[in-house]
């Protein structure tokens, strides 16, 4: 899968505006959301892991919103950790010996096959202490993404079949945000979806 992850991946999916997937203006501004609402939630943030973090933007941003957090990013593609410096890992397996405050793992678990992605699954709740964002590509968004944008590469399943599978471990509160179970803040009944 690594080598799946090469200079040319990331120049059309990152840095390519007419073929990119995401901008990295709506990356600072996911981060300022995810940021925002576990400040409202006073969710205290002081170690930040970032798995699958791609050239980083996401996570940059998130550091700016929490100067004082030791933040960490994560990758499988070998030509990012060289050109970034990331720690070269995957979701499925990757160890801390802390668990994080908070952790990011956008646009990844799509690219595993079923068993390794409930395995990932699980190891984001053994690296979570108290929230977890997640973006998760599903089936139910045929019709919402750009498919001249998106890596047909992924598995597209259903939406409730990651909603079974993270309901186990996490609480979901809106916006791709997951507190761990049992929250260890008060989160109103309607505000949370799961």
């Amino acid at each position: 899968m690594t080598e799946r992850f090469d200079k040319s991946y990331y120049d059309r999916f990152y840095r390519n505006p007419e073929t990119r997937a995401v901008t990295p203006a709506a990356s600072r501004r996911q981060a300022a959301f995810v940021a925002a609402y576990l400040k409202h939630l006073e969710v205290p943030v002081r170690r930040i892991l970032d798995i699958g973090c791609g050239t980083g933007t996401t996570l940059r941003a998130l550091g700016r919103q929490y100067p004082r957090a030791l933040t960490r990013g994560v990758e499988v593609s070998a030509y990012l950790c060289k050109r970034y410096g990331w720690q070269q890992g995957s979701v499925v397996d990757y160890r801390a010996d802390i668990p994080f405050d908070l952790v990011v793992c956008h646009d990844v678990l799509a690219y595993l096959d079923a068993a390794d992605c409930a395995g990932a699954i699980a190891n984001l709740a053994r690296l979570s202490r108290a929230a977890v964002f997640l973006g998760i590509l599903t089936d139910d968004d045929a019709n919402l993404y750009d498919p001249q944008r998106t890596d047909s590469e992924q598995h597209l399943r259903p939406a409730r079949w990651y909603r079974d599978r993270l309901h186990r471990y996490f609480v979901n509160i809106g916006g791709g945000l997951y507190l761990k179970r049992p929250p260890e803040v008060t989160v109103w009944t309607l505000e949370r979806l799961s």
